[in-house]
């Protein structure tokens, strides 16, 4: 099984939310890209499956 193409994405984001999520993922026993990587596509997973 190939694993997807990924590439580097940027974002601006408040100093206490980046400290909040690199905490997660540490808790979480991810590395932070995998972390953020999960968090998203559960998010928008939830969200595209609303009426």
């Amino acid at each position: 099984m190939t694993q997807p193409v990924k590439r580097q994405f940027s974002v601006y984001l408040p100093v206490d939310l980046i400290r909040r999520v690199k905490h997660a993922s540490v808790d979480a026993d991810e590395s932070l890209s995998a972390y953020v990587e999960r968090v998203l596509e559960d998010h928008l997973r939830r969200t595209e499956e609303r009426p």
